[in-house]
């Protein structure tokens, strides 16, 4: 049997501190959009790159990133982490992988939504092809939690395959192409601007740096294993043999 063993001040000075700096990080450039800059020829260019998209809309784009945006709403996020949960703790034989995808993808949905809790801002003043969810456009969720995910599991596979380089270019070719795919798939839906997926990658990527850090190279948590004490029986003293 094995008994998880958690360095609670590892795990204060390496997760929480970092997120809660990237938390009040994300929540201030939230309010400097909304409240400082709205007006300014930023925020005008930012409207900009949703026009433009608008014009290259096509029947095939339309259905593409529909498609797209799919591999990370809520429930396929939520569903694919789950069973990589059980898959990488049976592979492994440890927690670490399980946990660090935990809270990589759970750490950047705080975070996502905390920020739109004080920074509302509008989306995108063009014709939105999905319904808009009651959260705000900054940052975009969908594009945080595609890098929380699908880059969090490339790096974990990358961790345990690390001799094969092919398999390491292609489960980060997979693994950057998706949420690449998907930052464009929402701005060229209507769904956010260029500094919200913008923001959304950088939100992912600071959630797998801290999961990474903590939890697969200065682990905070480390699996101890119980062995059951056992009886040696006492042995018989050698006979000396006669000269």
């Amino acid at each position: 049997m094995s008994k998880l063993s958690i360095d609670v001040k590892g795990a204060a000075r390496l997760i929480l501190l970092p997120l809660a700096l990237m938390a009040a990080l994300t929540i201030g450039v939230g309010l400097l959009i909304t409240q400082v800059l709205q007006t300014t020829t930023l925020i005008a260019n930012d409207e900009g790159v949703n026009e433009q998209l608008v014009t290259d809309r096509t029947a095939f784009l339309n259905d593409a990133t529909d498609r797209m945006t799919s591999f990370s709403d809520m429930p396929t996020i939520i569903i694919a982490t789950v069973v990589l949960i059980i898959v990488f703790r049976l592979a492994f034989k440890r927690w670490n992988e399980s946990i660090f995808l935990t809270l990589a993808v759970f750490s950047q949905s705080a975070i996502f939504l905390l920020a739109t809790v004080f920074a509302q801002r509008k989306r995108p003043l063009v014709q939105h092809l999905d319904p808009a969810p009651p959260t705000s456009s900054f940052p975009s969720g969908h594009t945080s939690a595609a890098v929380a995910f699908y880059c969090g599991v490339a790096l974990v596979l990358t961790v345990h395959t690390h001799r094969f380089k092919i398999l390491n270019v292609l489960w980060w070719a997979i693994g950057l192409a998706i949420p690449l795919g998907i930052a464009y798939s929402r701005m060229y839906r209507g769904m956010h601007h260029l500094s919200d997926v913008s923001w959304g990658l950088l939100l992912g990527a600071v959630c797998i740096a801290v999961a990474a850090n903590a939890l697969l190279f200065r682990p905070v948590v480390s699996e101890k294993k119980e062995k059951a004490a056992t009886r040696e029986s006492p042995r018989s003293p050698r006979p000396v043999s006669e000269r």
